[in-house]
């Protein structure tokens, strides 16, 4: 896809378009009131709300899941859970959220240490169905108590290659630092450990409520923000000087609810099980032309 001009938004509809749901986000349909503030500056271009019945899972045509524990090392972070496509795990709550459960396994699901996982959950991708090139990229989740717990919303590179395709961690939490948010930029050289990052503490739980995580990607800049509050802002010139620059392209949305890896650690006795992970709403703005 090409690049626009400053300011726009290129989203990729592929399989939306073709399988007639109104484009999700075209002018001939008319949208509830986003929960983010009007601004003028921005246009709301697409959203899933997850309507639907209780139990059901969300729309095919917008979403995929990856499955299993990945025999690379637990998805590369020696993750301890098993992801599935069942409804056990993912699924819509019929008031217009959707549910990623975090549960115990007893089934025979092998995980990366060659035994079966503890826990299993879901991850979900549009890979292939929605993309953003620039835009406002926005959700609103509310995560889930406990040591353990790493639910992320996050998006890489379309070309499907890591980390020379690019990820940006629109929000990580980990169960261990209830009270703090990260934003993180992955590429070559610059990746895992050394990924350019930041935090932001709200002083209380994060799990206690529910709270809008978002991204601002224009050309040549990414700013995060929390409850539509930047407090992270990345551009080429913070690229290691012998590394690229690799997010000019289109990128594909994920959510999913890890359990334990290197980074949150494993739950302990005081984890409650099920975690649910819920989703609001996920929404992509374009940028209007200044006047």
């Amino acid at each position: 896809m090409n690049n626009l001009e400053r300011g726009k938004t290129a989203v990729t509809w592929g399989l939306i378009c073709t399988l007639s749901l109104s484009c999700a986000a075209r002018a001939s349909r008319t949208l509830p009131l986003p929960a983010t503030p009007p601004d003028p500056a921005w246009t709301l271009i697409w959203q899933d709300d997850f309507g639907g019945a209780a139990g059901t899972q969300p729309d095919g045509r917008i979403w995929n899941y990856d499955y299993g524990n990945a025999a690379a090392n637990g998805w590369g972070n020696e993750e301890l859970q098993f992801y599935t496509r069942d409804t056990a795990n993912v699924r819509l709550d019929g008031q217009g959220h959707l549910e990623i459960r975090a549960l115990r396994n007893a089934a025979d699901l092998p995980c990366w240490h060659g035994d079966s996982c503890a826990y299993t959950s879901a991850r979900l991708t549009t890979r292939n169905k929605v993309t953003f090139t620039n835009g406002r990229i926005e959700a609103r989740i509310q995560v889930p108590p406990g040591a353990g717990f790493w639910p992320a919303f996050w998006s890489l590179g379309q070309s499907g290659r890591w980390p020379e395709g690019g990820e940006i961690d629109i929000m990580e939490w980990l169960g261990r630092e209830p009270n703090t948010v990260y934003g993180t930029l992955h590429g070559p050289g610059y990746s895992g450990a050394k990924g350019i990052s930041a935090s932001k503490s709200l002083g209380q739980a994060v799990s206690d409520g529910y709270h809008t995580f978002g991204v601002i990607k224009r050309p040549r800049e990414i700013v995060w923000l929390l409850d539509g509050q930047p407090y992270h802002r990345v551009t080429p010139d913070d690229v290691p000087a012998d590394r690229q620059w690799v997010f000019e392209q289109p990128f594909y949305l994920l959510l999913n609810l890890a359990v334990g890896g290197q980074w949150p650690g494993p739950p302990n006795a005081s984890t409650v099980f099920p975690g649910v992970m819920k989703v609001d709403y996920v929404r992509i703005w374009r940028e209007n032309p200044s006047p």
